[in-house]
Protein backbone atom coordinates (compact mmCIF):
# COMPACT_ATOMS: atom_id res chain seq x y z
CA UNK A 1 0.00 0.00 0.00
CA UNK A 2 1.04 3.51 -0.55
CA UNK A 3 2.70 5.48 2.44
CA UNK A 4 -0.36 8.49 3.03
CA UNK A 5 2.65 10.24 4.75
CA UNK A 6 4.75 11.06 1.82
CA UNK A 7 2.40 13.01 0.23
CA UNK A 8 1.33 14.55 3.27
CA UNK A 9 1.89 19.02 3.22
CA UNK A 10 4.05 18.77 6.02
CA UNK A 11 6.49 16.32 4.11
CA UNK A 12 6.18 18.49 0.73
CA UNK A 13 6.37 21.60 2.61
CA UNK A 14 9.27 20.62 4.28
CA UNK A 15 10.72 19.29 0.53
CA UNK A 16 9.60 22.66 -1.44
CA UNK A 17 9.68 25.39 1.51
CA UNK A 18 12.14 24.30 3.65
CA UNK A 19 13.31 27.61 4.83
CA UNK A 20 10.02 28.49 6.39
CA UNK A 21 9.52 24.93 8.03
CA UNK A 22 13.27 25.74 9.75
CA UNK A 23 11.90 29.21 11.33
CA UNK A 24 12.56 31.32 8.38
CA UNK A 25 10.45 33.68 6.67
CA UNK A 26 7.83 32.53 4.40
CA UNK A 27 8.47 32.05 0.61
CA UNK A 28 5.84 34.62 -0.52
CA UNK A 29 7.99 37.07 2.06
CA UNK A 30 11.44 36.55 0.63
CA UNK A 31 10.61 36.68 -2.99
CA UNK A 32 8.76 40.14 -2.39
CA UNK A 33 11.81 41.02 -0.70
CA UNK A 34 13.80 39.70 -4.10
CA UNK A 35 11.93 41.81 -6.55
CA UNK A 36 12.49 44.53 -4.63
CA UNK A 37 16.05 44.36 -4.11
CA UNK A 38 15.96 43.95 -7.89
CA UNK A 39 13.65 47.33 -8.73
CA UNK A 40 10.42 45.64 -8.90
CA UNK A 41 7.49 46.71 -7.56
CA UNK A 42 6.38 43.46 -6.47
CA UNK A 43 2.85 44.38 -6.80
CA UNK A 44 2.94 44.56 -10.02
CA UNK A 45 4.87 42.26 -12.26
CA UNK A 46 5.12 41.19 -15.40
CA UNK A 47 5.12 37.83 -17.12
CA UNK A 48 8.72 37.75 -18.28
CA UNK A 49 9.70 39.55 -14.45
CA UNK A 50 8.48 36.27 -13.20
CA UNK A 51 9.76 33.89 -15.30
CA UNK A 52 12.29 32.43 -13.21
CA UNK A 53 9.57 31.19 -10.39
CA UNK A 54 6.67 30.92 -12.62
CA UNK A 55 7.29 27.36 -13.91
CA UNK A 56 9.41 25.00 -12.10
CA UNK A 57 9.53 22.16 -14.55
CA UNK A 58 11.53 20.93 -17.34
CA UNK A 59 11.18 23.58 -20.10
CA UNK A 60 9.78 25.87 -18.71
CA UNK A 61 6.63 28.53 -20.83
CA UNK A 62 8.14 26.37 -24.08
CA UNK A 63 6.97 23.02 -22.50
CA UNK A 64 3.60 24.56 -21.32
CA UNK A 65 3.02 25.74 -24.57
CA UNK A 66 3.77 22.33 -26.32
CA UNK A 67 1.31 20.86 -24.23
CA UNK A 68 -1.42 23.20 -24.85
CA UNK A 69 -0.90 22.60 -28.40
CA UNK A 70 -0.90 18.71 -28.27
CA UNK A 71 -4.31 19.25 -25.78
CA UNK A 72 -5.91 21.32 -28.77
CA UNK A 73 -6.98 24.10 -26.47
CA UNK A 74 -9.72 26.51 -27.10
CA UNK A 75 -10.30 29.92 -25.63
CA UNK A 76 -13.46 29.29 -22.54
CA UNK A 77 -11.98 25.70 -21.51
CA UNK A 78 -12.21 25.37 -17.73
CA UNK A 79 -9.05 23.76 -17.08
CA UNK A 80 -7.77 21.99 -13.98
CA UNK A 81 -4.37 22.74 -13.03
CA UNK A 82 -3.09 19.77 -10.85
CA UNK A 83 0.37 20.36 -9.02
CA UNK A 84 0.10 24.18 -9.69
CA UNK A 85 3.16 24.88 -7.64
CA UNK A 86 3.66 28.90 -8.41
CA UNK A 87 0.73 29.03 -10.78
CA UNK A 88 2.72 29.44 -14.17
CA UNK A 89 0.78 26.98 -16.28
CA UNK A 90 -2.44 28.73 -15.25
CA UNK A 91 -1.62 32.18 -15.99
CA UNK A 92 -0.23 30.73 -19.67
CA UNK A 93 -3.13 28.99 -20.15
CA UNK A 94 -5.44 32.17 -18.64
CA UNK A 95 -3.80 34.78 -21.14
CA UNK A 96 -2.01 32.65 -24.27
CA UNK A 97 -4.88 30.67 -25.01
CA UNK A 98 -8.18 32.07 -22.59
CA UNK A 99 -8.99 29.13 -20.64
CA UNK A 100 -10.23 29.44 -16.98
CA UNK A 101 -7.61 28.01 -15.23
CA UNK A 102 -7.82 26.48 -11.46
CA UNK A 103 -4.49 25.39 -9.73
CA UNK A 104 -4.48 23.00 -7.05
CA UNK A 105 -1.86 22.08 -4.84
CA UNK A 106 -1.00 20.38 -1.61
CA UNK A 107 1.87 22.66 -0.73
CA UNK A 108 0.12 26.18 0.82
CA UNK A 109 3.22 28.05 0.08
CA UNK A 110 2.61 27.71 -3.25
CA UNK A 111 -1.08 28.67 -3.04
CA UNK A 112 -0.59 31.61 -1.51
CA UNK A 113 2.64 32.61 -4.26
CA UNK A 114 0.51 31.89 -6.81
CA UNK A 115 -2.72 34.19 -5.55
CA UNK A 116 -0.05 36.83 -5.40
CA UNK A 117 1.89 36.49 -8.57
CA UNK A 118 -1.51 36.43 -10.82
CA UNK A 119 -2.64 39.85 -8.48
CA UNK A 120 0.47 41.17 -9.40
CA UNK A 121 0.34 40.25 -13.28
CA UNK A 122 -3.58 41.25 -13.33
CA UNK A 123 -4.52 37.63 -13.81
CA UNK A 124 -6.59 36.55 -10.79
CA UNK A 125 -10.07 36.96 -12.55
CA UNK A 126 -8.43 33.88 -15.06
CA UNK A 127 -6.38 32.00 -12.95
CA UNK A 128 -7.70 30.72 -9.57
CA UNK A 129 -6.10 28.63 -7.14
CA UNK A 130 -7.13 26.11 -4.07
CA UNK A 131 -5.26 24.26 -1.50
CA UNK A 132 -5.60 20.93 -1.45
CA UNK A 133 -4.92 16.92 -2.00
CA UNK A 134 -5.48 16.05 -5.99
CA UNK A 135 -6.42 12.86 -4.94
CA UNK A 136 -9.42 14.17 -2.97
CA UNK A 137 -10.76 18.00 -3.95
CA UNK A 138 -13.91 19.45 -2.82
CA UNK A 139 -14.61 20.60 -6.48
CA UNK A 140 -18.13 19.11 -8.40
CA UNK A 141 -18.07 16.57 -10.63
CA UNK A 142 -18.03 16.86 -14.29
CA UNK A 143 -16.82 21.10 -14.07
CA UNK A 144 -13.79 20.55 -16.57
CA UNK A 145 -12.66 20.38 -20.28
CA UNK A 146 -9.50 19.09 -19.15
CA UNK A 147 -6.81 18.31 -16.52
CA UNK A 148 -3.51 19.40 -16.72
CA UNK A 149 -0.45 18.37 -14.85
CA UNK A 150 3.51 18.97 -15.35
CA UNK A 151 5.88 17.03 -13.33
CA UNK A 152 3.53 16.63 -10.37
CA UNK A 153 2.60 12.43 -10.62
CA UNK A 154 5.51 11.92 -9.24
CA UNK A 155 4.89 12.80 -5.76
CA UNK A 156 2.08 11.22 -5.57
CA UNK A 157 1.93 7.91 -3.86
CA UNK A 158 -1.83 6.84 -4.74
CA UNK A 159 -1.84 7.35 -8.51
CA UNK A 160 -4.74 5.69 -9.18
CA UNK A 161 -6.97 7.63 -6.69
CA UNK A 162 -5.70 10.91 -8.36
CA UNK A 163 -6.68 9.44 -11.54
CA UNK A 164 -10.44 8.29 -10.24
CA UNK A 165 -10.45 12.00 -9.04
CA UNK A 166 -9.81 13.10 -12.44
CA UNK A 167 -12.49 11.03 -14.12
CA UNK A 168 -14.68 12.62 -11.33
CA UNK A 169 -13.76 15.97 -12.49
CA UNK A 170 -13.86 15.91 -16.12
CA UNK A 171 -17.11 16.33 -18.58
CA UNK A 172 -17.50 13.84 -21.10
CA UNK A 173 -14.93 13.59 -23.71
CA UNK A 174 -12.72 15.70 -21.21
CA UNK A 175 -9.02 15.39 -21.80
CA UNK A 176 -6.05 14.94 -19.35
CA UNK A 177 -2.85 16.47 -20.50
CA UNK A 178 0.42 15.43 -18.93
CA UNK A 179 4.35 16.52 -19.10
CA UNK A 180 5.60 14.02 -16.59
CA UNK A 181 9.02 12.45 -15.41
CA UNK A 182 9.31 8.74 -15.83
CA UNK A 183 11.89 6.14 -14.92
CA UNK A 184 13.95 5.14 -17.53
CA UNK A 185 15.84 1.66 -19.12
CA UNK A 186 18.77 2.55 -16.61
CA UNK A 187 17.92 0.50 -13.23
CA UNK A 188 20.67 1.94 -11.15
CA UNK A 189 18.79 4.43 -8.55
CA UNK A 190 18.10 8.09 -9.38
CA UNK A 191 20.65 10.48 -8.24
CA UNK A 192 19.48 12.84 -5.40
CA UNK A 193 18.10 15.49 -4.37
CA UNK A 194 16.36 16.40 -7.62
CA UNK A 195 13.57 19.20 -7.82
CA UNK A 196 10.73 16.85 -6.65
CA UNK A 197 12.39 14.87 -4.13
CA UNK A 198 15.39 14.77 -1.33
CA UNK A 199 14.82 11.41 -0.54
CA UNK A 200 13.87 7.87 -2.28
CA UNK A 201 9.97 7.61 -0.10
CA UNK A 202 9.20 10.82 -1.86
CA UNK A 203 9.61 10.02 -5.37
CA UNK A 204 7.23 7.65 -7.44
CA UNK A 205 8.41 6.96 -11.13
CA UNK A 206 6.84 4.42 -12.61
CA UNK A 207 8.21 3.49 -16.40
CA UNK A 208 6.58 4.59 -19.25
CA UNK A 209 4.67 0.83 -20.07
CA UNK A 210 3.42 1.02 -16.58
CA UNK A 211 2.49 4.77 -17.06
CA UNK A 212 0.48 4.58 -20.30
CA UNK A 213 -1.41 1.12 -18.40
CA UNK A 214 -2.10 3.09 -15.61
CA UNK A 215 -3.92 5.63 -17.49
CA UNK A 216 -5.75 3.07 -19.46
CA UNK A 217 -7.40 1.27 -16.89
CA UNK A 218 -8.48 4.48 -15.47
CA UNK A 219 -10.21 5.09 -18.63
CA UNK A 220 -8.20 7.16 -20.78
CA UNK A 221 -7.89 6.91 -24.25
CA UNK A 222 -4.18 8.13 -25.80
CA UNK A 223 -4.79 10.60 -28.30
CA UNK A 224 -0.92 11.35 -28.42
CA UNK A 225 2.68 10.46 -26.59
CA UNK A 226 5.83 12.02 -27.13
CA UNK A 227 9.07 11.20 -25.49
CA UNK A 228 10.68 14.22 -25.19
CA UNK A 229 13.92 13.58 -22.95
CA UNK A 230 16.37 14.64 -25.70
CA UNK A 231 14.57 18.02 -25.49
CA UNK A 232 14.38 18.27 -21.85
CA UNK A 233 18.10 17.37 -21.39
CA UNK A 234 19.39 19.76 -23.73
CA UNK A 235 17.50 22.55 -21.68
CA UNK A 236 18.66 21.25 -18.08
CA UNK A 237 22.05 21.67 -19.46
CA UNK A 238 21.84 25.37 -20.77
CA UNK A 239 20.60 26.16 -17.79
CA UNK A 240 22.95 24.31 -15.47
CA UNK A 241 25.49 26.35 -17.23
CA UNK A 242 23.66 29.64 -16.48
CA UNK A 243 23.20 28.82 -12.78
CA UNK A 244 27.14 28.18 -12.76
CA UNK A 245 27.47 31.47 -13.88
CA UNK A 246 25.51 32.80 -11.24
CA UNK A 247 27.34 31.55 -8.81
CA UNK A 248 30.03 34.05 -9.07
CA UNK A 249 29.16 37.69 -7.18
CA UNK A 250 26.77 40.04 -9.32
CA UNK A 251 24.14 42.60 -8.30
CA UNK A 252 20.60 41.44 -6.92
CA UNK A 253 18.74 39.58 -10.02
CA UNK A 254 15.13 38.60 -10.48
CA UNK A 255 14.46 35.57 -8.21
CA UNK A 256 14.54 32.39 -9.37
CA UNK A 257 14.25 28.59 -8.43
CA UNK A 258 17.24 28.70 -6.27
CA UNK A 259 15.11 31.12 -4.07
CA UNK A 260 12.34 28.41 -3.42
CA UNK A 261 14.49 25.69 -3.17
CA UNK A 262 17.66 27.23 -1.63
CA UNK A 263 21.13 26.28 -1.49
CA UNK A 264 20.47 22.02 -2.72
CA UNK A 265 18.81 23.72 -6.62
CA UNK A 266 22.42 23.81 -8.23
CA UNK A 267 22.80 19.87 -7.09
CA UNK A 268 19.22 19.71 -7.76
CA UNK A 269 19.97 20.65 -11.24
CA UNK A 270 23.13 18.75 -11.77
CA UNK A 271 21.50 15.73 -10.77
CA UNK A 272 18.46 15.91 -12.84
CA UNK A 273 21.14 16.59 -16.10
CA UNK A 274 22.98 13.25 -14.98
CA UNK A 275 19.75 11.04 -14.50
CA UNK A 276 18.12 12.31 -17.67
CA UNK A 277 22.14 11.64 -19.39
CA UNK A 278 22.48 8.51 -17.92
CA UNK A 279 18.37 7.29 -18.67
CA UNK A 280 17.38 6.75 -15.27
CA UNK A 281 14.69 9.02 -15.93
CA UNK A 282 12.34 9.95 -19.24
CA UNK A 283 10.11 13.36 -20.07
CA UNK A 284 6.75 12.19 -21.60
CA UNK A 285 4.14 14.55 -22.88
CA UNK A 286 0.83 13.64 -24.06
CA UNK A 287 -3.07 14.06 -24.36
CA UNK A 288 -5.55 11.20 -23.51
CA UNK A 289 -9.27 11.49 -23.55
CA UNK A 290 -11.67 10.20 -21.46
CA UNK A 291 -13.50 7.19 -22.75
Amino acid sequence: MPDPSALSPATLAGHYDGAAQAGGESLMVRLAAAFRAAGHDPEHLGLDEIAGIDQLHLGGRRASRHLAALGRLVPGERVLDVGCGTGGASRLLAQEFGCEALGVDITAAFIEVAEWLSRATGLAESSRFLCADAARTPLAEATFDAVWCQHALMNMPDVAAVLAEWRRLLKPGGRVLLHEVVSGDNPEPIALPVPWASDPAASHLCSRAAFEARLAAAGFVSESLEDVTATALAWRQKHSRREAAEELPAAPALPGPALIFGERFAAMGRNLRDNLAADKVRILAGCWRLA
